[in-house]
């Protein structure tokens, strides 16, 4: 009776605990990150006998998880890279709303600001239609500070979010840790906790929305967390602390560091491959700083073009004087790397100084450079990652370098920004509606005695070569040119009697043909068609109120591709943007890059739904298989129960039969 007894009893035991795994699992099956357990059920040894061998029943050998190590992470990674997705699309989206579109743009302020110079041209002398100017001017540079403004927010937001994930990060790394813990302090039992378990591999998944992390198991049972192709973030029960620390070279941007035994070491952001911290490093790094150079790029060559027009003309000042600045422009901002040799007191020995030469050559980049140990200098454009060797006085890309107080040491390092802060800075410093230089230094007259049809379009300054001594200056038209029939050759005779010699078509301006030999650093143009012998006479200004000739060229900024001209190696410089074309082209730019990175986070989503659908499929609970197994699990308990009853009714009758 003994053996029947025993066999029930296991028997009862072994159901009664696959029926409480089978309700744990039913009470968690809606619970995150749960893992489906069974038990493990094995024949116990049979005892021998003359007879032969008699079974003893069943033993419960263990409780195990449904758990796969390939599809956990690769749901983890899956889950990493679109979180760093769906971040960076974010941002982006945030961006975008800086280049607004039609009458917010930036564009369309540049426009209406040049087109209320036409109401100057019809009337130089009207202080109401100067006012208007100014404050389309003023209009300008405030949308222009806006944008720059939301570029700084955002960056202070970055750092901020930065900031929320570290300590986030830091705690969970810490319960990885003590989970870790625990988990090892179990590994003698023979068994697997399979909640701590579970509650590992949640934890794990947590962290890898904020940073991508690779596992490695341990022999003690705990595992082993890494970050940046390596780095220890948690190893057994010892969690290193993630820090946002400043960037080395611009205190207003952020790196991630890890805190190990009192030393901070700064994280390369291209090994952090995903999670939202890595996301929001790159936008920092590039479409950030990419946004903030293209609107410096604008801001920059606008307010130079429009200040250097207004300085060639005459305002309307007693007596009158060139134009003033209109516009603030910012200098090139140069930030020395937080390594580079300090003095006792705390300065840099070594310093480096930029300044703009010409602004239609900035281009839309920052830039680094760094010395070697051999004395060289490399400025590297971080834009396109061009590497050219520079020296002390050199102009590249439209602004000049020097080196003061000291050149740069070998391995000190410089970034500069020549537009950075061009936007930010940006505003209106003329107040005097009578500083807008309307009038030209130069006065245009056609002989009264002409036969032509020729008349005055237009006389204005278009650089510092005009010397007004030198007027007055006589233009005759002379015999068809014999080259071709349709010009007109004709002589400039300049007060100190010097003469030069030109060639006239139909829309040519005279006075800035300098591939003809003449750049007096004025263009006339001119309407209909010249004889022979006729004449236009150039003297100095006298009445300003009435001359519009310097306002006539505000107009011609519109049209004039004066933005992102570059110099090549031959000596020659491309054609640059328009006002509206460079505009645009940022635009483009941007919503190319919210266009590209919506796409990536929603097949990155997709993909990490997927993954996790697949690592549900083999990890999580199914109600209607475990309803299946508790029906199954209770006959197999009332059968037990059964065999219990069984031999409790022969052991009775024996001990009848004994005792009779």
């Amino acid at each position: 009776m003994a053996g029947l007894l025993t066999l029930g009893a296991r028997a009862m035991f072994a159901n009664q605990a696959a029926l409480q795994t089978i309700g744990q699992n039913i009470a968690n099956a809606n619970t995150p990150g749960y893992s489906r357990q069974s038990v493990v059920l094995t024949t116990s040894p049979g005892q021998f006998t003359g007879a032969g061998f008699f079974g003893k029943g069943v033993d419960v050998q263990t409780v195990v998880r449904s758990h796969n190590e390939f599809l956990t992470k690769e749901a983890v990674s899956a889950k990493s890279t679109a979180s760093a997705d769906s971040t960076r699309a974010e941002q982006l989206s945030r961006m975008e709303k800086i280049f607004a579109t039609g009458t917010d743009g930036l564009g369309y302020a540049a426009s209406q600001f040049l087109n209320s110079m036409v109401d100057v041209t019809s009337r130089p002398s009207d202080p109401s239609a100067r006012q208007v100017a100014l404050g389309r001017a003023s209009e300008l540079a405030t949308r222009f500070a806006n944008a720059g403004q939301q570029v700084t927010d955002l960056q202070s937001g970055i750092v901020s979010d930065l900031k929320a994930s570290a300590t986030v990060v830091n705690q969970l790394s810490q319960q990885i840790a003590n989970v870790n813990d625990q988990i090892s302090k179990t590994k003698g039992s023979g068994h697997d906790p399979n909640d701590l378990l579970d509650q590992r591999d949640k934890l794990i998944s947590q962290l890898g929305e904020y940073v991508s992390v690779t596992t490695l198991p341990a022999d003690d049972g705990s595992m082993g967390v890494f970050i940046g192709g390596g780095q220890r973030l948690v190893l057994g029960n010892q969690a290193t602390t993630l820090q946002v620390t400043a960037d080395p070279y611009d205190s207003q941007r952020a790196v991630l560091s890890m805190q190990e035994g009192g030393v901070s070491r700064a994280l390369d952001e291209s090994v952090l491959t995903g999670g939202s911290m890595s996301a929001l490093l790159s936008f920092q790094n590039s479409d950030l700083q990419d946004a903030k150079n293209m609107l410096g790029q604008l801001a920059a060559a606008i307010g130079t073009r429009v200040n250097q027009q207004n300085a060639l003309g005459l305002d309307l000042s007693n007596p009158p004087g060139t134009g003033s600045n209109i516009f603030n422009v910012a200098s090139p901002r140069v930030m020395p790397a937080a390594s580079n040799a300090r003095d006792a007191s705390g300065a840099f020995v070594s310093g480096v100084q930029a300044s703009i030469v010409n602004a239609s050559q900035l281009q839309a980049s920052s830039y680094k450079l760094s010395s070697s140990a051999s004395g060289s200098y490399q400025l590297t454009r971080l834009s396109d990652g061009l590497v050219r060797n520079v020296a002390d006085g050199d102009t590249i890309d439209g602004f000049k370098l020097s080196f003061t107080p000291a050149a740069p040491a070998a391995g000190e390092s410089f970034l500069i920004e020549p537009v950075g802060a061009a936007a930010t800075e940006m505003r209106r410093v003329l107040d005097s509606p009578n500083g807008i230089a309307a009038a030209s230094p130069l006065t245009a007259a056609t002989a009264v005695d002409n036969n032509g049809t020729l008349t005055v379009d237009s006389i204005y300054a278009v650089n510092g070569n005009l010397d007004t001594t030198k007027a007055p200056i006589t233009v005759q038209f002379g015999d068809p040119d014999p080259t071709n029939s349709a010009n007109v050759q004709y002589t400039l005779t300049l007060a100190d009697g010097s003469v030069l010699n030109g060639v006239w078509s139909s829309g040519q301006p005279i006075g800035n043909q300098p591939a003809s030999g003449i750049d007096l650093g004025f263009e006339l143009r001119t309407n209909g068609v010249p004889r022979k012998g006729d004449k236009i006479t150039l003297d100095k200004t006298t009445y300003t109120a009435t001359n519009n000739g310097n306002a006539k060229a505000f107009l011609n900024i519109q049209t004039e591709t004066f933005i992102g001209r570059q110099l090549q190696p031959d000596g020659s410089i491309t054609a640059g943007s328009t006002i509206n074309d460079a505009y645009a082209a940022s635009m483009s730019d941007v919503g190319a890059r919210v266009q590209s990175a919506t796409y990536l986070s929603g097949v990155s989503t997709t993909a990490a739904t997927t993954a996790e659908a697949s690592r549900s499929g083999e990890s999580g609970v199914n109600l209607d298989e475990e309803a299946s197994r508790l029906m199954q699990f209770q006959q197999g308990y009332q059968a037990a129960a059964k065999v219990l009853q069984t031999a409790q009714t022969l052991f009775n009758e024996l001990m009848r039969i004994a005792s009779s």
